[in-house]
């Protein structure tokens, strides 16, 4: 019984990744689109607000590097919209840009199904990740928090083992919004 579990579990794992590849190899194209939900915002002490949100993906006519529009409405395009740019840098090693159009340009690294972007901003520590979980779904995450660690532990020995520091930082807010398209 093991080994057939064994066995699937590892088919399941073989075509999980196959798919994955096809989509990474695929990106931004298989990701066009126009994807719109809800964006929810939360601290520590649950939700704190709601947003509709929007990101705009499609491929600009005029770039000769394969450049896409990556754009983030927050609201309406009246109230918050961000004109982002995605551009390859080294696509077969799944690294691209996000360019804010504004002197800011961000690494962006696709990682299987989801497209990372970690960075640092007036102090506060940033996780952005875009999942697509779908055909028609994706899903959006920012983490934030300071980059001042809150505790710091370890650095010792116990026995024969030398025990690494480990800083702990805290986590501000927390949004998510699944993306439809």
């Amino acid at each position: 019984m093991r080994n057939i579990i064994l066995c699937l579990s590892v088919f399941y794992t073989a075509i999980s990744t196959a798919q994955n590849t096809s989509d990474s190899l695929s990106f931004p194209a298989s990701w066009q689109g126009d994807w719109s939900g809800t964006l929810e915002i939360f601290s520590g002490k649950g939700k704190i607000q709601s947003v509709e949100m929007r990101l705009e993906i499609h491929k600009i006519d005029t770039s000769k590097e394969g450049r896409y529009t990556f754009g983030l409405v927050y609201g309406s395009k009246e109230q918050d919209w961000r004109p982002y740019e995605l551009v390859p840098v080294a696509p077969e090693r799944g690294v691209w840009k996000v360019d804010e159009k504004n002197s800011i340009v961000m690494e962006s690294y696709l990682y299987g199904p989801k497209l990372l972007c970690w960075f640092v901003v007036q102090g506060n520590r940033i996780l952005c990740t875009y999942e697509k979980t779908g055909d028609h779904t994706m899903v959006f995450e920012v983490l934030s928090g300071s980059e001042t660690a809150v505790s710091t532990t370890g650095l010792t020995k116990q026995g024969d083992e030398d025990i690494p520091e480990v800083k702990t930082y805290p986590v501000g807010v927390f949004q998510r919004a699944v993306l439809r398209r």
